[in-house]
C-alpha cells in the first residue's frame, strides 16, 4: 500500500500533536522523529535548497503543513549570489488535494519554482515499508 508524502506527515503530525496533548512524550518523541527522518529523506535538499527543508511544529490547530525552506540563487555567470527564505504553506483542499502558498521575496520568479518542487515532492508515493523503516 502507497499514500503521497502530505498524507504521511500530515497523520504523523496529527498523531504527534495527540501524544503531546496527552502527555505521552515517549510516542511523540517517535512521532517527532519519523516526521524529521521523512522531511529529510523525501523534502527539497540541495540543489538551491543547500540549507535543506524544516517542518515547522506549530501548526496544530490549523490543520496546515508549514516548511521553512531557503534558497540559494545564481546569477548569469553561474556563481551563487543570494539567499531568500521561505516559509512553505501547505493547506488542505477538499477538491484537489492540497493548496501551496509561499512567503518571503519572488526574486528570479522563484515562488512558482517552489510551488512545482513542493508539489512534486509532496505527492511523492511513500511505501508502507519506507514508514516502518523511517525510524
Amino acid at each position: 500500500m502507497t499514500r503521497p508524502l502530505y498524507q504521511v506527515l500530515a497523520c504523523t503530525l496529527e498523531a504527534a500533536f495527540n501524544c503531546e496533548r496527552t502527555g505521552n512524550e515517549e510516542w511523540f518523541g517517535k512521532h517527532s522523529l519519523r516526521l524529521e527522518v521523512l522531511v529529510k529523506k523525501f523534502m527539497p535538499s540541495g540543489s538551491g535548497f543547500d540549507a535543506g527543508t524544516a517542518l515547522k511544529f506549530d501548526n496544530q490547530k490549523t490543520g496546515q503543513l508549514r516548511f521553512t525552506t531557503s534558497f540559494h540563487h545564481m546569477n548569469d555567470q553561474g556563481m551563487y549570489h543570494k539567499w531568500t527564505t521561505h516559509e512553505v504553506v501547505i493547506t488542505p483542499n477538499l477538491a484537489h488535494g492540497f493548496d501551496i502558498k509561499v512567503t518571503g521575496a519572488n526574486y528570479n520568479e522563484v515562488k512558482a519554482y517552489l510551488v512545482d518542487v513542493f508539489n512534486h515532492a509532496l505527492m511523492t508515493e511513500i511505501k508502507n515499508e519506507e514508514l516502518t523503516n523511517a525510524v
